[in-house]
């Protein structure tokens, strides 16, 4: 199935509304932080027809560079593009407010690093969390 025309896929900056529905998916954040990041418009949601079918989440890696959460769609939006949609669009974002540097991670043993990659990420780095798969750290430059 092909990605429907751009007028059906709206991606949005979340609103305090959508924690509930985004808590019944992430279990990587706690409530408070994610109202927290909701009110500094760093996460985005992206539907499809009008359906919820997935969101990005960033922070700030040492204050000044955007670093990339969470990236995740429902199982019924992946592998058509969506994802693509979603971190184009937040580079873009990044690029108005003048950054130059966007970063997030992957453990090695996931395929999206090579999502990444295709998308112009580099490895610049990683570590080794105890008792889990080693994971990279990935950068890219934007036009800012």
């Amino acid at each position: 199935m092909g990605i429907p025309e751009d007028k059906s896929v709206i991606i949005r900056t979340a609103n305090k509304s959508d924690a509930e529905l985004l808590l019944s998916f992430d279990r990587h954040i706690s409530r408070s932080e994610l109202e927290s990041i909701i009110g500094l418009g760093r996460v985005f949601i992206l539907e499809c027809g009008g359906s919820f079918a997935g969101w990005l989440r960033y922070g700030l890696f040492r204050d000044n560079t955007p670093f990339m959460n969470m990236l995740f769609l429902l199982e019924e939006y992946r592998g058509r593009g969506f994802g693509k949609k979603l971190v184009l669009f937040r580079e873009r974002k990044m690029a108005e407010y003048g950054y130059v540097i966007v970063m997030t991670s992957t453990a090695s043993d996931e395929y999206a690093q090579h999502f990444y990659n295709r998308l112009g990420y580099k490895t610049v780095g990683g570590f080794a969390p105890s008792g889990e798969p080693y994971e990279l750290i990935l950068s890219k430059k934007i036009d800012g």
